[in-house]
Parts: structure tokens; C-alpha cells; sequence
């Protein structure tokens, strides 16, 4: 994902890992379902190692894996077996292992022998706990050493450690297998074409949160309630074509997986920026995930907001970098977390959280929330502002730059974070503060958003002094950013501020906003869907005719899904339909090739030099904006978009015939649900809140209501 780890990447997870996920908890395993101390493997809670070691064996002999399905993104299923000591190939006996994560595991053991004898087996776990820092894990660098120590009871292990003055504690217990020291042990006898059976738990803490992960006979599970309400508030989908409507369908299963609770607010409902290794709060990541999923669920947007207006910067610290009304980079639930950016828990070295969050607020602003509930934001909203003019805009020339204040922090602070990431098309690396022109976008965006939002709270001389900085910086953007012997923007300004002249896909986020003229808009799009940019499977993150292109590197030549959504519907805003549509069918065929989910990115070769997308080793999955990817894709098409405080609903479609009719219900808008029938382009919606109308067309863009409201004319 689009996070520190861009610098300090770690190796492979391996092939055929199995990851599962569920809110702050994941696990990470081999295909056999074991768990290894020395893999980035483990089941991890709150950042958290608190399995480095589950290790099964009967008979003293390793599980062969079979297989390994993932039921849901927290439950997967692996099957493997016994190999015989005697040489021949088949074995009688077959392992079964239902594992469900939640707050902590189960884990449903089944030895079944298929023999016409009855089999002596001795089935043992060894159980391991380092307690490490989910970031010594992904990095292989286990530094801490915890003082370790085990209370083993009949049917139950506890490990508790020690570091300084920090314990921790992973409570384990089976209803039929004995514990001792190293885990848990059975002698049995598996009866001719029989089973046994065990059931193991694991929890972080002790016996009474033990109690939690283990529903009663007959009741679903925690994660399975969590799903099940989940299900219940997003809309219904179906879809002519079927292997899109899969993917759509995963990409609710995945958003509905990595969202994660505030501590300090139970209620408020984040998305987790992705797994393995960022289930946490992003700025950057989960403002984007949350404003491509607005058609699902827009409360994930509201309490984004929310958590993230609760931790805006309040002080200058050159540690974390954190500034007054700066939007941070990544928030640590654990406070045992030093070991993330700058030492501390919360980490702020992010360019463009700041006018995100002000963007998003004014996506939110316009679904139908009580006026009371944005009017409480607004005040972050303008805190933020004010760090772009403060902190932001470093020298006074009107653009946002960065340059990170401490050693230890990113040194490219855009989403394209890896310290690589922003080059010449020489390949020579931009020296800062860099100023990237989709930042110019996302801050000429949160001008216009802020100032719709005065206006319709009444106070026209703020809109209209918010629209014309907005016209100003789109002027100064187009004369400085933009290359004509190129025909294509400046990816940034680097700090002698030269035009920093690689192609990067970077300037079809300007699209999306309406930062680019409308002269320039068909040599942008024409240069995006160049066969340099354009793999075949999406838009590369840099063209191959760049120095510093490589397809398999990460922000150097990739595809990332997120990128391709922004510039899909930043395609639709100027009208090159038929662009956007290649882009999404092209993402949406590429899902098909890793079962419907998109990963965080893949690499940039060609698609007619490989024939499946070629996966990035250390990729996330699920991601955050990879999942909601899919949703945005579909929804740009269909040029759906609501301003309830104008009572307008907005839609035109454009979907390709390939894709089918679409049929939609518990669509949520306005307080109410909706229902929505496409056919041959055609909509028809049902049950809309009352105040409500449809209009076939496309919504005004917020700089064209801003000028019906007469705040401003067109320079």
C-alpha cells in the first residue's frame, strides 16, 4: 500500500500464503494453515504478534497441504495430509482445519482416517508467542526480547511477556487436547473411517476475552454478526455480467473486513488501510477508500472523518511531523507502537491528507447528513486550510510542497511514497521540497468543496474568497506544470522548481478535480492511453520510455488500481467515455485472475507480453482503495453522484454492452434506500426520499454550481 513501507519493503510473503482478516486482527499462514517464527507469518492483533508459532503434526509429521479456501476475508478452510513413514504415496489419514479470525482465533481441528483399520495418532500444536511489533515482523527485524513465561493448565497455555515495563498475554485452551509447555498433545485413537476432533482458541489477553472468540453452540460469531449487519446496510447487486458482479460483491466482502473500530468511539466505523500489514487507520488511504465507497456505505466516510479530525495536528514536532491542522500519515492502536515513523504512534509525514480531508468532507456534505453533524467539521476543515497557506505552501508561490523534517521520516510524501517514487524522465530523482501536481489538484479540489459548503451554510463572502483561490491556483497550475513540447504535465516541481518531466500517471488525478484545461485535456488523456502508459491490463504508474521505468518495481512502472479509478473518472469528466471504459473493463478483466479481488498493484508488463497480469510480490490484499476501486470504476461509468441539500440525484450511464443490465437495490441516499434498474443505458430509479428527484444527466460539477451562485467568473 501506499505507505512507509515503500522504503523498507519486506520480502515476499511466499506462495500460496493465506491471509485472513478481520477488523484489527489478521493472520498470516502457509498453505497447511501452520504459522512459522522465522516467516512474516503470525497471528496479529492490535500491530501485535501474539501467535509466531502453530505449528501441526501427527505422528510426528508436518500437515502436506491439499488445498486452502478462504470462505470469507476472516475464514478459511485448508485440507492436507499425513505422509507415511513406510514409503507409499496415498495415506488413510486427512487433515481439516476451519480457522475463523476475529478478536483472536478458532481454529476446528479434524483428523479423519479413511483406512478400513483403526489408527493409532498422537496429534500435537506447538504454540509460540514473541509479542512482536508488526513492523519488526514485515521488516525481519525481531529486535525485543520478551521475558517469557508459560501457566499451563489441562485444557489450557498461557503466555505472558515482558519488555520493560509492557506485558502482554495470549490465553490458549482446547475442549480435547491436553496442554504442556511447548502447546497442546493427544494420544487417540481414530476409529476405521473415522474422526477426532478438537477445538483451539486463541485470544489476546485472558480467559474472559478467551470467552469472546468462541461463540456458543448454535450462535454466529462475532465476525459473522459483524458481517451479517454489514450485508444488511449495503445495497444488493446484481449484474448481467457475472464475473463483474463477483468482483463487486468481493469488493463489499473486503471493505466490509477491513473496517475497524475508534477506540475512543465504538460507534465511528473506519476502513483499515490494508492487509497484512496496515490494519490501521491511514489518512490518505482510508479518505480515498472511503470516497470510492460512498455509493455503498457513506457513514465509512463520516467516521473516517471524524477519527481523523479528532487526531488533527495541534503542534509543530519535527519527530512525527506533525503541524496545527495537519491530517496524519498513519495512526498505531497498540501504544507499545514505537517502532512506526518518527517513534511515536502517530505519524504525520503525508502531503496530501491535509486537502483530502477537505475534499472528502465535501463529498460527504452533499449525501444527506444532518447539517449539525458537518457543521462540527468544519472547523477541522478550515484548520486544514490554513495548514495548506501555513505549513504547506513552504515559500509563498501558491503550491503545496514537502520535504520530510527528520531522517527517519518519508522522503516522498505523496502516494507515491517509496524513496524512488518522483524522477526526471532521465531517471535522476527529484531533489525537494517537490511539488506534485496531483497536490496543486487535491488543494484546488478542497477550495472548490469548502467553498460550496460556505455558500450553502450561508456565508457567501468566504465562498466566494475560497473560489477565487481556487481559479488562481488552476491559472498558476497550467502555466507552470504544463509542458507544451510534451504535451503532458510536469509529474512535480522540484525544489529549484524545475518541471520535473517524467510521464507519471500522477496528472490524471488533475483530471478528476478539473484542474486541467480544457485545451489540454485530450493531449493528457491521449498521452495516458499511450502504449506507454497503457499496459493493457490499466495505466502505469510511469511510461516505459521513461529512465526510471521498471515494471516490476513499485511506483515505477506498476498498475495500481486506486490510480486507474481516479484517472477512469477523471476520463468521464471530460468526456473521453470510451477511454474510461477501456481502463475499467481492462481493470475488472484483471480481477478475474486473482478470484474477483484486486491486489494493491500489479506489475506494468505489457498484456500482450504476458497473458494474466503479473502479480507484485509483496502486495497487499485486501487493500483498502484497491477494494473500493471496482465500486468507483463502475459508478464513473454511470455517472452516479447525489447533492441532497440541492435535492438532486444523478445519473447518465455509460456502461460497455459487455457489462449487462444492472440492477440494484438498499441503495442508500438520503436517509432512505433506493432501487436502480440500468437496461441498454437506461435508468429507472424507485423510492427515493421524499425531496428528492432524478435527473438523467450528469451532476454540475462543484465549479459550475459555484458560478451559478455568481461567487466568481471564469478567468
Amino acid at each position: 500500500m501506499a505507505g512507509w513501507n515503500a522504503d523498507t519493503a519486506a520480502g515476499p510473503l511466499g506462495a500460496g500464503t493465506v491471509t485472513l482478516v478481520e477488523g484489527t486482527s489478521f493472520c498470516i499462514s502457509l498453505p497447511n494453515g501452520d504459522i512459522h517464527p522465522d516467516q512474516p507469518h503470525g497471528m496479529f492483533f492490535q500491530d501485535t504478534r501474539i501467535l509466531s508459532d502453530w505449528a501441526l503434526s501427527v505422528n510426528g509429521q508436518p500437515v502436506e497441504p491439499l488445498t486452502a479456501q478462504t470462505k470469507e476475508p476472516y475464514r478459511a478452510v485448508f485440507a492436507g495430509r499425513i505422509t507415511r513413514s513406510d514409503g507409499y504415496a496415498d495415506t488413510p489419514l486427512i487433515v481439516e482445519r476451519m480457522r475463523e479470525v476475529g478478536i483472536g482465533m478458532v481454529e476446528h481441528l479434524t483428523v479423519r482416517n479413511y483406512s478400513m483399520e483403526p489408527v493409532e495418532c498422537t496429534v500435537a500444536m506447538d504454540v509460540g508467542s514473541d509479542f512482536a511489533d508488526v513492523f519488526e515482523v514485515k521488516e525481519a527485524r525481531v529486535q525485543r526480547q520478551w521475558e517469557e513465561s508459560r501457566e499451563v493448565t489441562p485444557n489450557g497455555l498461557t503466555i505472558r511477556g515482558r519488555w520493560k515495563d509492557i506485558r502482554k498475554s495470549v490465553v490458549v485452551s482446547s475442549d480435547a487436547a491436553e496442554a504442556t509447555a511447548r502447546g497442546f498433545a493427544c494420544r487417540t485413537t481414530i476409529p476405521a473411517r473415522g474422526h477426532w476432533s478438537v477445538v483451539l482458541t486463541v485470544a489476546p489477553g485472558s480467559e474472559a476475552a478467551a470467552a469472546v472468540v468462541r461463540p456458543a453452540v448454535g450462535e454466529l460469531s462475532r465476525s459473522d454478526r459483524r458481517r451479517q449487519e454489514w450485508v444488511a446496510r449495503i445495497p444488493v447487486l446484481q449484474m448481467g455480467n457475472r464475473s463483474i458482479e463477483k468482483t463487486l460483491r468481493r469488493s463489499y466482502d473486503d471493505l466490509g473486513a477491513l473496517r475497524i473500530e475508534d477506540p475512543a468511539h465504538p460507534d465511528r466505523v473506519v476502513v483499515a488501510a490494508g492487509a497484512p500489514w496496515f490494519m490501521t487507520l491511514f489518512g490518505r488511504d482510508s479518505l480515498w477508500a472511503s470516497e470510492m465507497a460512498m455509493p455503498v456505505d457513506p457513514s465509512l466516510a463520516l467516521g473516517t472523518l471524524q477519527t481523523l479530525a479528532d487526531r488533527q495536528g495541534r503542534v509543530v514536532d519535527p519527530v512525527s511531523e506533525e503541524e496545527p491542522g495537519k491530517i496524519l500519515h498513519e495512526v498505531r492502536l497498540d501504544v507499545s507502537s514505537g517502532l512506526a515513523l518518527g517513534g511515536k504512534s502517530v505519524y504525520y509525514g503525508s502531503i496530501d491528507a491535509t486537502p483530502l480531508f477537505v475534499v472528502v468532507l465535501g463529498s460527504v456534505s452533499r449525501w444527506g447528513f444532518a447539517k449539525d453533524t458537518i457543521a462540527a467539521l468544519l472547523p477541522n476543515a478550515d484548520r486544514a486550510l490554513d495548514w495548506i497557506r501555513d505549513y504547506g505552501d513552504r515559500d509563498g508561490d501558491g503550491f503545496v510542497e514537502y520535504e520530510r523534517l527528520n531522517d527517519r521520516g518519508l522522503i516522498n510524501q505523496g502516494w507515491k511514497d517509496s524513496w524512488d517514487g518522483i524522477n526526471f524522465a532521465d531517471g535522476r530523482l527529484a531533489e525537494p521540497p517537490i511539488a506534485l501536481c496531483e497536490v496543486q489538484a487535491y488543494v484546488y479540489d478542497a477550495y472548490m468543496a469548502r467553498a460550496w459548503m460556505a455558500y450553502d451554510a450561508g456565508d457567501a463572502p468566504l465562498a466566494s474568497e475560497l473560489a477565487d483561490r481556487a481559479v488562481q491556483l488552476k491559472v498558476r497550475f497550467n502555466e507552470q506544470f504544463w509542458m507544451p513540447d510534451r504535451g503532458y504535465y510536469a509529474i512535480a516541481l522540484d525544489g529549484k522548481k524545475r518541471q520535473v518531466d517524467a510521464c507519471a500517471s500522477n496528472m490524471g488525478h488533475c483530471l478528476w478535480v478539473g484542474l486541467v484545461d480544457d485545451d489540454k485535456a485530450p493531449l493528457v488523456a491521449e498521452r495516458l492511453m499511450s502504449p506507454e502508459m497503457f499496459s493493457g491490463w490499466g495505466v502505469r504508474t510511469l511510461g516505459t520510455d521513461m529512465g526510471a521505468y521498471n515494471p516490476a518495481s513499485y511506483h515505477n512502472g506498476s498498475v495500481w488500481p486506486h490510480d486507474n479509478a481516479v484517472i477512469a473518472a477523471g476520463l468521464m469528466r471530460y468526456g473521453f467515455v470510451a477511454e474510461a471504459q477501456r481502463i475499467s473493463t481492462a481493470l475488472l478483466e484483471a480481477a478475474d485472475y486473482s478470484e474477483g479481488r484486486l491486489p494493491e498493484l500489479f506489475c506494468g508488463f505489457s498484456r500482450e507480453q504476458y497473458s494474466e497480469p503479473v502479480p507484485y510480490p509483496t502486495a497487499c490484499s485486501p487493500q483498502a482503495w484497491a477494494a473500493a476501486s471496482p465500486i468507483q470504476l463502475v459508478t464513473s461509468l454511470m455517472r452516479y453522484d447525489a447533492h441532497v441539500s440541492r435535492g438532486g440525484f444523478w445519473m447518465d450511464p455509460a456502461l460497455p454492452p459487455s457489462y449487462g443490465d444492472l440492477h440494484i437495490t438498499n441503495a442508500p441516499m438520503a436517509g432512505g434506500r433506493v432501487t436502480i434498474d440500468i437496461a441498454n443505458s437506461v435508468p429507472i430509479v424507485k423510492g427515493l426520499p421524499e425531496g428528492m428527484v432524478f435527473h438523467q444527466g450528469h451532476r454540475p460539477w462543484l465549479t459550475e454550481l459555484v458560478q451559478q451562485a455568481g461567487l466568481r467568473k471564469e478567468n
